[in-house]
């Protein structure tokens, strides 16, 4: 339980550095949320994922976003990375979704 906790704290610090010097440079929250959480690592740059293991999520609808966010946080939808991952975006599903939505679909 220790390492949870210190895994969400040292998350919550990075999120708050991040938004702090992101902000005047006028990046998005959702943006921030993206790239703090490392979601771009599977997904891509801007939710243009290169690899056919992981879904593009750029140009995608917002609502279903954050509903699979809501899926894989609740258990309902298993996979085992996005499973841990998704409790991470808890509070940000739709600022991360209504970026993604806002990119171009490829």
């Amino acid at each position: 339980m220790n390492k949870k906790l210190s895994l969400v704290l040292l998350t919550g610090i990075v999120v708050l550095f991040s938004l702090n010097s992101f902000s005047e440079e006028g990046v998005s929250e959702g943006e921030i949320m993206f790239e703090a959480l490392g979601c771009w690592g599977c997904h891509g740059q801007a939710g243009y994922s290169t690899d056919e293991r992981y879904p593009v999520l750029a140009g995608r609808n917002a609502d279903w976003i954050v509903q699979q966010l809501e899926y894989f946080q609740s258990g309902e939808r298993v996979s085992p990375m996005m499973n841990a991952m998704a409790p991470m975006a808890e509070g940000f599903e739709r600022v991360i979704a209504e970026y993604l939505a806002s990119k171009e679909s490829p």
